[in-house]
């Protein structure tokens, strides 16, 4: 047992270990955001609501049935159902009953709701395709934010590990009478602030992080990380396209467009709804119903022997006295239960035509205000693509921009690295001071991180391009 629970302790610490040490790629970052993130379950529920509305759609068109049951009692002077006399009584009365109706035409309203139902749905299912874009953009973003926060920090710590061999070939140089001491201090003076930076750096690297994980709905900020490699510049061809091509082609694919477009077709359809209430209303039913009751039952009905008639009336010419028997009602017991269902059935059918005369303008104002609805939503479209050109123009200018500061930026990387090497060889040889070769090296490090900064920034901003061009998110390549 002990064994067991040594083996069971161990495995457990492995797991718990590959868990922390498990570092997240940009296309898992995405999945999980697409799956766990609360906007993108919010659309997903529209989305759910829009089916229950097709549902409720189609149940227009078949019968709605309906049965009922009641059983009550009656305290008091009541008509006793047996014997037709009133008489203070408690009575016990059953009834159940099933009703069928069906609508077999309301001005094809319910064709119509059925048809706005599925562009409910449609409408949702554009949304849903939105939020996935901007989600998939907003952790793309954020995740090659780490990366550049991540990259920037090594290269800081790189040229940190240069600094410190410099100090100590400096010093040695002071020791040995070739420099003044006023270079070795103006390298502990760059030592300093290359820590200072690196702190900073480091401390941006765990914000960014921590930015991702909240994004991704992770809670274990401590062992959250990513995984580490540069990823390249794919997806460039985009700009071979002209503006206006990219326009065109986000015009037919962008979800922003096709919801705009179902929002309008929906307010046409609520118009046709509205003036179907114009129209008669035709619909049919059928009820089946039976009761029964605890009251006695009338056995049989026998002249009284002791007085076999009774006065009703004299007529007036003769003064003759008109009689008819006395009779006796003997009370039994109530049939059974289901015996008295049986006998008391009975059923109805029929149709029912409603015609609307007058209902104080309420149709014509629905009418009205669907109408404007429509005209409200044709400027929501018209909105829709001028926003959808203005941002797509902003979007292609912003990746040429970002394609030009990356070519810019390995071009002054370059000459900054050649430059560098040139003030280190002049430092060691002592043609030049130290602060001559600070400020080159500081030059050379600027323009690192610049690179960095512009590859990532151009990354990003093909991607956007590459989803307004109708570019699938699960077809971008990183």
């Amino acid at each position: 047992m002990n064994k067991f629970k040594l083996l069971a302790f161990l495995l457990f610490v492995s797991v718990l270990a590959n868990a922390q040490e498990k570092k997240w790629t940009l296309q898992e970052c995405v999945n999980r955001a697409l799956e766990k993130n609360i906007s993108v379950k919010q659309t997903e529920l529209d989305l759910e609501a829009a089916k229950i509305a097709r549902l409720d759609a189609l149940g227009n068109f078949i019968p709605n049935i309906n049965a009922s049951a009641s059983n009550s009692w009656n305290t008091g002077l009541t008509t006793n159902v047996t014997t037709g006399i009133l008489q203070t009584q408690t009575t016990r009365n059953f009834s159940a009953g099933v009703t069928a109706s069906l609508t077999l035409f309301d001005g094809l309203r319910n064709f119509k709701q059925l048809q706005r139902a599925k562009l409910s749905r449609l409408a949702a299912e554009y949304s849903l395709d939105q939020m996935e874009d901007d989600i998939t953009l907003m952790v793309a973003d954020t995740y090659l934010q780490v990366l550049f926060n991540k990259q920037t920090l090594e290269v800081l710590r790189s040229q940190n590990e240069v600094t410190l061999e410099q100090i100590e070939r400096t010093r040695e140089l002071v020791d040995a009478g070739s420099v003044p001491q006023g270079d070795l201090l103006e390298i502990l003076a760059t030592n300093a602030d290359e820590k200072q930076q690196i702190i900073i750096a480091r401390n941006n690297v765990k914000i960014s992080l921590i930015s991702l994980a909240q994004m991704l709905l992770i809670k274990d900020y401590e062992s959250f990380d990513i995984v580490e490699r540069d990823y390249d510049i794919l997806g460039t061809e985009v700009l071979d396209n002209s503006v206006y091509d990219v326009i065109d082609m986000a015009k037919e694919e962008r979800s922003e467009i096709k919801i705009a477009e179902a929002n309008r077709d929906l307010a046409e359809k609520d118009v046709e709804i509205a003036k179907g209430a114009y129209l008669p209303s035709f619909g049919g039913f059928f009820n089946y119903n039976t009761r029964e009751s605890g009251a006695g039952r009338i056995v049989s009905v026998d002249v009284d022997p002791e007085d076999p008639t009774r006065e009703i009336g004299v007529v007036e010419a003769t003064g003759d006295v008109v009689v008819t028997p006395n009779t006796v009602s003997t009370i039994g017991n109530p049939l059974p239960f289901f015996e008295q269902l049986q006998r008391n059935d009975g059923i109805s059918y029929g149709v029912q035509l409603n015609i609307p005369i007058f209902n104080g303008w309420a149709t014509r104002n629905q009418v009205k205000r669907s109408e404007i609805d429509v005209q409200r939503a044709n400027f929501q479209l018209e909105q829709a693509e001028l926003d959808l050109e203005a941002n797509v123009y902003q979007a292609y200018v912003d990746a040429q921009g970002a394609k030009e500061a990356y070519e810019a930026a390995l071009v002054a990387v370059e000459a900054q690295e050649q430059a560098y090497e040139y003030a280190t060889q002049r430092y060691e040889v002592g043609l030049s001071n130290a602060l001559d070769f600070s400020q080159a090296k500081l030059r050379y490090e600027n323009a690192v991180r610049e690179v960095l900064r512009a590859k990532y920034d151009y990354i990003f901003n093909i991607k956007v391009l590459e989803l307004y061009f109708g570019v699938p998110v699960s077809e971008l390549k990183f």
